[in-house]
C-alpha cells in the first residue's frame, strides 16, 4: 500500500504506525496511571517527547553534512527521518531520570513500551509494501514538444517526480530535488508534471529559475492513477526493469531521496 488517506491527510505506513504506536503508549500508560502509580500518566507524555525529540536529534546527527549547509532544516519534521534506536535511548534515559528514587517502578515502564512496539509492528505488516507496478503505457510530450514513449524510460534505476507548480510542498522540495538530480549518476530523474499547461509549466520553472534534466507533461494524470497515489507530490523508485521498487509520498527530504536511491541498488 502507498499511503493512507484520512480525510485531507495523506499518511506513509510507517508514520501511520507511528501515530498507533504512541496512542497505544499513552493508553498503556494511563492504564498504569490508574492501577499502579499516578505518575505514570505524565511519564507518558515526556517519554513520548523525549522518544520524538531523540529520534529526530539521532536522524540529524547521522546525517550532519547534509544539515550542516541548512541547519534550519532539522525543524522540517514533516519531512520525515526519525532514528528509532535514538529515540528510544532518550526515552529510557528519561526513564530512568524520572523514577531514579523509586527504581522498582522502572519495570512497569516496560509494559507500554512493549505495547507500542507491536502494535507499530502490527500496523506496518498490515499497510506496507509496495505493488511491482509497471510504468503506464503510453507517450508524453518534452516541454520541447518531442514525444517519448514510457518504454525508453526501462534499463536504468529511476526517480520519477510527480508534480504541479500550484502544490506548495512539491515548490518546497523541487530546488532540492533539482539540485540532486543534476549531480546524480546512480539515477535518471524524470519530472512529470501533473495535468498542467505548457505555459504554467515553463512560467514556474523559468520564474523559480529551475532547470531539470527531463521534464515530461501528463495532461491526463496517468501517472498518479497507474500508480494509485492519492495526491501530490509523489516521488516513484523504480528499478531498471520498470517495475516499482517503493513510493515516497508527501514532500521528500534529501536523506529520503540518496536513500531511496541508493536501495534501487
Amino acid at each position: 500500500m502507498n499511503a493512507i488517506v484520512l480525510g485531507p491527510l495523506i499518511l506513509a505506513p510507517d508514520r501511520f504506525a507511528a501515530i498507533f504506536a504512541i496512542a497505544a503508549f499513552l493508553i498503556a500508560s494511563e492504564v498504569l496511571a490508574r492501577k499502579v502509580d499516578g505518575r505514570f500518566s505524565s511519564w507518558g507524555w515526556r517519554a513520548i517527547v523525549a522518544f520524538i525529540v531523540g529520534a529526530r536529534l539521532g536522524h540529524v546527527l547521522s546525517h550532519l553534512d547534509s544539515f550542516a549547509t541548512e541547519p534550519l532544516r532539522a525543524l522540517a519534521v514533516w519531512q520525515g527521518g526519525f532514528l528509532v534506536w535514538a529515540g528510544v535511548l532518550l526515552a529510557i534515559a528519561y526513564t530512568a531520570f524520572e523514577f531514579r528514587r523509586h527504581l522498582g517502578r522502572i519495570a512497569w515502564t516496560l509494559l507500554p513500551g512493549a505495547t507500542a512496539a507491536f502494535v507499530a509492528v502490527l500496523v506496518v505488516q498490515l499497510t506496507a509494501g509496495t505493488p511491482r507496478t509497471p510504468l503506464p503505457k503510453g507517450e508524453f510530450l518534452t516541454l520541447s514538444g518531442e514525444s517519448v514513449p514510457s518504454s525508453n524510460l526501462v534499463g536504468q534505476p529511476l526517480v520519477v517526480n510527480l508534480w504541479a507548480s500550484w502544490c506548495p510542498p512539491c515548490r518546497r522540495e523541487m530546488p532540492m530535488m533539482a539540485d540532486v538530480a543534476a549531480g546524480s549518476s546512480d539515477a535518471a530523474y524524470v519530472f512529470v508534471n501533473q495535468g498542467e499547461s505548457l505555459e504554467a509549466i515553463t512560467s514556474y520553472l523559468e520564474a523559480e529559475n529551475i532547470r531539470l534534466p527531463t521534464v515530461l507533461r501528463d495532461s491526463l494524470g496517468e501517472f498518479a492513477r497507474n500508480y494509485a497515489l492519492p495526491g501530490l507530490p509523489a516521488t516513484l523508485f523504480i528499478s531498471s526493469d520498470g517495475l516499482l521498487h517503493s513510493v515516497h509520498m508527501g514532500e521528500i527530504s534529501r536523506e529520503a531521496l540518496l536513500q531511496g536511491v541508493a536501495e534501487l541498488d
